[in-house]
């Protein structure tokens, strides 16, 4: 360890916190709120089941494409990333890659989730690494460390997982008839019916709904009939939010009779392909969206990604593997063409635009607030730092363009976006950034001095805010 400054220095109390009104907000009203996690990628099957994770490699590297990434960069083979090495083996590997990842936000994420909740203040490394994978298991195995102890131990009163329209959302309602206090409830992702990739694989999912629903699909009114039985289903389930990925954002107003006609002879096997993907999606789209409104839910789009850029990784290990990246697109007119349309017509529900290309910043957060209404705070959001764009520098450029443009005083805070029970710890890097940049500018006289009204604005991003836009 010798080779390293000591973590308490930089992971204690105080970290990122770099004046006394920035320490003063968060201990006084930021540390202790409560955590709504409003989307995540985590398993309700995993949270229902409530069963000790198999060792440190299961509950922290599996799936992980931030530390895949990494692993890949530093010129880690394959085997101990997403290959069939032991469980040690791929800790071990991290281990080495993890010194080696200073001003990448995993060398701050990796040792918050050591310090919480497992309390290890060390750096990890090689020298220490099968120490802290034995100190790791050994915990693991205890009652503290079952998923739903671990969402305790964060203070969770609410999550949103992402499910697919057809999923029987059984874990789901195991949890909700269960002791367990958390809400768990699903978030509808019905992306794999809207887009055609592959029209084979698009042709299975579909068989897959038709299945769930009880139902034959051969025409496009039949799809959206299917979707809202789901939509249905979902509400009856607890669920309030739907979500969409976008690569491109389509352009909502090129459906036509012809098509619709095409499509159908695509759904009954007449021909093999669809010849205007884009034109679907944007009709099925803004269809949703008029039921997501008549639920009352909230209205998730991520946009600004490009995905599965490596063909080879992609035939080798599949979808959400690590080789995605920030895209080009430019989708702000046709966004603002939908929204205007829904909003013309009284069907524009709540809506959360998350952005991964900062040079979309300014555009996304002044397009949302054209679309308010009274008696609703900010109901267009321009939503938090997404992906790549989550760390330090992203948090502080989303937070000073909706500082700017909108009202930060009314945003609905921070998620996880992740596949991990120990991404929580996300909240509280969140809370002290936030903390900080607001303690700073009391320090240099311009914000007010007044520690009770900041910190109300303090609570609500961190809590209460979210509570009251999606009713939780």
């Amino acid at each position: 360890m010798s080779n390293f400054i000591n973590p308490k220095e930089v992971f204690g109390e105080s970290f990122l916190l770099e004046s006394q009104k920035a320490e003063n907000l968060y201990f006084g009203y930021a540390k202790e709120m409560p955590i709504i996690d409003y989307h995540n990628h985590l398993e309700p099957d995993v949270i229902s089941n409530n069963q000790n994770f198999r060792s440190p490699t299961a509950i922290w590297l599996d799936g992980d494409h931030y530390k895949w990434r990494a692993m890949r960069n530093f010129g880690i083979d394959e085997s101990f990333i997403s290959g069939k090495t032991s469980d040690f083996e791929k800790f071990q590997k991290w281990a080495e890659v993890l010194p080696n990842t200073l001003r990448n936000p995993l060398f701050h994420w990796t040792h918050l989730e050591l310090k919480n909740p497992f309390g290890i203040q060390e750096y990890l490394s090689p020298k220490n690494a099968d120490s802290i994978y034995h100190q790791m298991n050994e915990r693991l195995q205890t009652a503290d460390f079952l998923p739903q102890s671990i969402i305790r131990n964060f203070k969770v009163t609410t999550l949103c997982t992402t499910d697919d329209p057809a999923d029987d959302l059984a874990y789901h309602k195991a949890l909700k008839s269960s002791s367990f206090e958390t809400a768990v409830l699903p978030a509808f992702r019905p992306d794999v019916y809207i887009y055609i990739i592959n029209p084979e694989h698009y042709l299975s999912g579909i068989k897959k709904l038709e299945s769930v629903c009880g139902v034959t699909i051969e025409s496009a009114s039949d799809l959206l009939n299917a979707l809202q039985s789901r939509i249905q289903y979902f509400a009856e389930s607890g669920a309030k939010v739907a979500d969409h990925g976008f690569e491109y954002f389509p352009d909502t107003t090129l459906w036509n009779h012809n098509l619709e006609t095409e499509f159908a002879d695509f759904l009954k096997g007449n021909t093999k392909t669809f010849s205007n993907p884009e034109a679907l999606c944007g009709y099925l789209l803004k269809e949703l969206c008029k039921m997501y409104h008549e639920k009352g839910w909230v209205q998730q789009f991520h946009v600004g990604a490009t995905r599965n850029n490596n063909s080879d990784m992609l035939r080798k290990i599949g979808i959400n593997a690590g080789y995605d990246a920030i895209g080009d697109q430019y989708f702000a007119q046709r966004m603002s063409v939908l929204l205007d349309e829904l909003n013309s017509s009284g069907q524009l529900t709540k809506t959360i635009i998350y952005n991964l290309n900062s040079t979309y910043n300014e555009v996304l957060a002044s397009l949302a607030g054209n679309f308010n209404e009274a008696g609703i705070k900010s109901k267009v959001q321009f939503g938090a730092a997404w992906w790549f764009l989550d760390q330090l520098d992203g948090m502080k450029k989303q937070m000073n363009t909706l500082s700017n443009i909108g009202l930060i005083s009314t945003f609905v805070g921070m998620l996880t976006d992740s596949r991990s029970l120990l991404s929580f710890s996300r909240h509280d890097y969140f809370r002290r950034l936030l903390c900080n940049m607001f303690g700073s500018e009391m320090e240099r006289g311009l914000l007010p001095n007044d520690e009770e009204w900041v910190g109300k604005i303090i609570q609500d991003i961190c809590y209460n805010n979210a509570k009251d836009y999606f009713n939780f």
